[in-house]
Parts: structure tokens; sequence; C-alpha cells
């Protein structure tokens, strides 16, 4: 786990950086220099017109957003504009993964720069799906006193909170507008993008593991197990439901109260006699009627812990927290592996595709697959619409069901593609 690399000082030469400083000029010279050379090369056209809204968003967010990003201790000077892992991996993810695809459409003949064209609107569009759906999520997480600083906790993406299905369905969208505005076919673009979209996910995945995000329950193999620090999200978490003290609290279905599902053998709390089905009633003296209370409650409870429940009082004495987490499943760098074979086999099924579509929708099958089973070691999203099933989950199974129908119109087409062979002159205009 390794949150920041770096920080990218407040000032330079007696201007800030960010606000109305050095990167804000920056960008208006490589905006300006950019339109310029779009004008020059084909025009003013709606094409070059196009990434105005966009030039102009990222020029909005180093002014207004980016300053209020930075790490401000509560005594003394900003310690400057954090470089956090998660984000230097989601950049090298978007690089990789549009190499990938500038690469496949040389190999057919395509004009790389409607790619690389087409590549930045699916970004922005996933950024933004990305981001909405673990707002709508996790919204109370983001709820400020005031407007400015709801916006800033919305935008500040580099500490993780990008959900894969809402990038999914975000860069769906914008890649269909793209496509549909400039008359390019649908299925033969979605096929060569489908290898690098999962190329950037590998990596992506990484980010998630540097930032502590994403993790997985306890893991009993000690090759596997990565442990994490006390500030880490799986620290949190294996302490609000009991791990660190030697048994594991869940919510009962039918109450909604927490209950004892496992107790660790020889630990602390069997040691106690915490007994599997016991009902909290009380921590620490402070009743509990919930599982969220109880989870509440345990995440600051010291190491001596008196709980009361339905089966009598039991005290579990520790001597100290521990200074790791418990080991637990990394199942960031397992998606990373998941997500790194599904492109290689994308990738090789790719020239032997026998219609436009095979393997965007092999990929459509393929992925919530992974994702499916990734979701059953993950313990980061708690279970929805009354069941333990994660939302992810549930848009597995729904895009499954979806894939069916795109299976049967895409073998109903005629053999072949809209995109040359290898070795074609074949370009599709702009």
């Amino acid at each position: 786990m390794l949150q920041d690399l770096c920080h990218i000082p407040h000032e330079w030469l007696g201007l800030p950086v960010f606000g109305a400083g050095w990167m804000l000029i920056l960008w208006a010279v490589v905006s300006a220099g950019l339109l310029v050379w779009l004008w020059r090369r084909q025009g003013w056209n709606a094409d070059t017109r196009s990434y105005l809204p966009v030039l102009i968003i990222i020029g909005l967010l180093i002014w207004l957003v980016l300053p209020r990003l930075e790490d401000i201790p509560d005594a003394g000077p900003s310690k400057g504009l954090p470089i956090r892992g998660y984000g230097v991996m989601l950049l090298l993810g978007v690089l990789a993964g549009v190499a990938l695809s500038v690469r496949e459409a040389r190999r057919v003949g395509l004009d790389p720069e409607i790619v690389i064209s087409l590549c930045f609107h699916i970004f922005v569009a996933g950024i933004i799906g990305a981001r909405l759906f673990y707002v709508i999520e996790y919204w109370p997480q983001f709820h400020r006193a005031t407007l400015s600083a709801t916006i800033g906790a919305i935008l500040n993406v580099t500490q993780g909170g990008l959900v894969v299905y809402g990038s999914l369905i975000g860069a769906m969208l914008g890649g269909l507008w793209f496509l549909r505005r400039h008359a390019l076919p649908t299925l033969a673009l979605a096929d060569l993008m489908a290898p690098g979209l999962l190329l950037g996910l590998a990596l992506g995945r990484i980010g998630c593991f540097l930032n502590g995000c994403c993790y997985g329950g306890l893991c009993d193999v000690p090759q596997l197990g990565v442990t994490f620090p006390p500030h880490s999200e799986p620290y949190r978490h294996q302490r609000s439901v009991g791990q660190l003290h030697g048994f594991q609290i869940s919510q009962d279905p039918a109450t909604g109260a927490a209950r004892v599902v496992a107790v660790e053998p020889r630990g602390p709390a069997d040691v106690a006699g915490l007994q599997v089905g016991a009902e909290l009633r009380a921590i620490d003296g402070q009743r509990v009627a919930s599982f969220a209370e109880a989870e509440e409650l345990l995440r600051v409870a010291p190491p001596e812990l008196r709980l009361a429940t339905d089966q009598g009082p039991v005290a579990i004495r520790l001597s100290g927290l521990p200074a790791r987490s418990r080991p637990a499943h990394p199942t960031q760098l397992y998606a990373s592996v998941g997500a790194g074979i599904l492109c290689w086999l994308l990738w090789c099924y790719y020239p032997f595709r026998r219609r436009d579509g095979e393997v965007f929708a092999l990929l459509l099958t393929l992925y919530p697959l992974v994702r499916y089973l990734e979701e059953r070691i993950r313990v980061d999203e708690p279970g929805q619409f009354h069941t333990s099933l994660s939302i992810s989950q549930w848009i597995s199974l729904v895009l499954l069901a979806a894939v069916v129908a795109l299976w049967v119109y895409i073998l109903r087409q005629p053999r072949g593609s809209a995109l040359a062979l290898a070795g074609d002159e074949q370009h599709i205009p702009s």
C-alpha cells in the first residue's frame, strides 16, 4: 500500500502552481496549440469545436478544484498537491490502453488519430460515469457543509472512488455518441477498443492495491495474504466487524441486529467464551440496536472489549491492537491478473473474429463472470436488495442476461468486418 508517492509544491518562483498560476498558464498554451493544430489540419469543423467544452472544463478544474485538493495540515503551510499511487496507475492504465488500441488501428489500416480522438471521449465519459456511480452509491461520504466543499470532495478522484461498471457504462455512452456523430461502424470500433479497455483496467487495479480500496476478506493462505496499516480501509473494516478481536459480526437478515457469525479458534474471543450465534446487545456499556451501530462502536473500541450478548456478558482482553491488519486476500491484484488475462484472450481472438461485435460481446460475457467471482472474495461492498449479492454482482447478472441478445444480433449478421484486414489501405474518414 502506497497512497502518496510525492507532493507537487504549492508555489514555484512566487506564483501558485495551481489555481490562477503556472498550471493554468501551461494548460492555456497547450489548449491553444491543440486548437490551432486541429484548425490548420481539418478546419474549424464540428470535430475541432467538440474539443472546446472538455478543454474548458479541465481548465476550470485546474483553476477552481485542484487548489482545494492540496494537502493542508491543521497548522502550517500547504504541503502541495499529493500525487497518489492510485491516480498514477490510473493514468498509466489509460496511456497503455490507448497505445494498444492505436497499435490495433494501424494493424487494420485505420487512421490512428480517429482512435485517439475516440479514446479521449471514452476516457472523459468513463471517468464521469465511474465517479457518478460511486458518489450515488456512497453519497453520505461526500456530503459537506457547503456546496463548494461537496463539489471538491466529489471531484477528488486521486484517492480512489471509481466504480468499474460505472466507467463501462459511461465509456459506452461516450463512445456511442462519438461513433454515431462521425458515422463510424460501432461494433467494429468496439471490438478494436475492447482489449485496450481491459489493459487499462489491469493497471488501474494495481492503483486500487496501492490505495487500499477494493479489499478482500481474511486469507488463510500465508503465501497470498497481505496486511495493511491502521489508517487503511481494510484495517478499519476488520476492526469494525470484530476481526481484530478474534470474532466477526454480521447483520441478521430478519432483525437487522449484529450477530456473531464466526469466532477464531483459541483466539481472544474464544478464550473469553464468545459463542457463534450470539446477538450483541451492548458494547462497552453502550446499547446497540442494529448492525450499523455495532460497527460504529467497534471501529473505535479499545483493546479491552466488554460485550453484552443475549447469552451473557463477555470480556475480551488484548494487550493492544495489532500494528497491521490480519492477512487479507489481495483482491485488487487478483482483479489485475484477471483483467490482464482477459485482455490477452481478446487480443488473440481479434484477428479471428468472423463478424463485427464478437470481441466486444466476448468482453461482456467473460468480464461479468470474472467480476461475479471476485465479488465473492471482496468484503468492501454490502449486499443489496435484501440479499448477500453486491451491486456489482447484480450488474454482472444483468449484463450476462443482456449479452445473450447481443450475441443473437451479432450471429445473425453476415460475416465480414467494416474494418480492413492487416495490410489493406482502408481509412475511415472522420
